[in-house]
């Protein structure tokens, strides 16, 4: 999908929705994406208790031709480096070739009675592209139950770079269909370039 106004008005729109500080997360979306033209974007946004506060985040998510393009914006209470609150907001571009994986998982209620083109409950979109990975480590054991040798360590090495869930209940169903609209778009995307 090309860069049209209808594309940029929808974006600019979900950001206004999102309710949070709309001027600073759209300039710092839109310097990132500078003149290319968008496929699909996402945005989220995501309030969680912390003690005694409540903080926000937004995540906007943009596809373009050549880049995906996410962007945290987070709020921060006044502190000892600021006398003000305050908001850090963090833009990150990456090439498509970069993108290593997108995992989608959907939750359905009653899968007996599914229907294809349901709305699923939640959506978690995790997307890999070799900035951030976590090892998890145990003790690697053999199957003997009288064994006491070291058998070092086993574990997993997973790409997660983001992931972001996303609930019928809790942002909305029009919230869960772009998520899948955009993962769609993003799969393509790189299914795409392996071409």
């Amino acid at each position: 999908m090309a860069k049209t106004s209808t594309t940029t008005q929808g974006l600019r729109a979900a950001i206004e929705r999102s309710g949070y500080y709309p001027a600073l997360v759209a300039e710092a979306v839109e310097a990132a994406v500078g003149g290319e033209p968008m496929r699909s974007y996402l945005v989220h946004q995501e309030t969680t208790f912390d003690q005694n506060e409540v903080r926000r985040h937004v995540t906007v998510l943009v596809l373009t031709g050549n880049r995906f393009i996410v962007s945290h914006t987070d709020e921060q209470a006044a502190d000892t480096t600021s006398p003000t609150p305050y908001a850090t907001t963090s833009t990150e571009s990456v090439k498509l070739g970069r993108i290593s994986s997108v995992v989608v998982s959907r939750v359905v209620a009653n899968p007996e009675s599914y229907t294809p083109g349901t709305l699923p409950r939640e959506v978690v979109l995790t997307i890999g592209w070799g900035a951030v990975s976590r090892i998890d480590l145990e003790p690697a054991a053999c199957g003997d139950p009288n064994c006491d040798a070291d058998h070092g360590y086993t574990g997993n090495s997973t790409a997660d770079d983001l992931s972001l869930r996303v609930s019928e209940a809790g942002d909305g169903p029009e919230t869960v269909r772009q998520a899948l609209a955009f993962a769609q778009a993003l799969s393509e995307a790189t299914a795409d370039l392996t071409r």
